[in-house]
Formats: C-alpha cells, sequence, structure tokens
C-alpha cells in the first residue's frame, strides 16, 4: 500500500492494519524457522509496511 493510501485512512484503521501486518510479520518468521518459507522476500516487503504504518501515525500525532 501506498503512503498516499495510507494518509487518507484513519488512525483507527492504521492501528488495525499495523495489528494485521506485525502478526503476518510473525507467522512469516515461524515459517522462516521451519523452514516453510516459499517467498522470502515478503518478509522484506511486511517489514517496510510496518515502518511505512508507523511513521504515517506519527506524522499524524505531530500534526
Amino acid at each position: 500500500m501506498n503512503a498516499s493510501e495510507l494518509r487518507q485512512k484513519t488512525k483507527e484503521e492504521l492501528n488495525a492494519m499495523l495489528v494485521e501486518k506485525s502478526r503476518e510479520q510473525f507467522n512469516l518468521k515461524m515459517q522462516k524457522g521451519t523452514g516453510q518459507l516459499a517467498k522470502p522476500d515478503q518478509m522484506k516487503k511486511v517489514r517496510r509496511s510496518i515502518a511505512r504504518i508507523h511513521t504515517i501515525i506519527n506524522e499524524m500525532a505531530r500534526a
């Protein structure tokens, strides 16, 4: 998801997305640990999505 698309969402929606992405990251870590991870690049995408959401939440807090 794009940063401009994230800026249009409310803080509650962003927090819900953050929880969802954190769960996805946890599941990917577990798959990596057991050797079942099919797409290793997915971990990088999820990590960056989480960082992007945190950035938008912090921008909203400052404004």
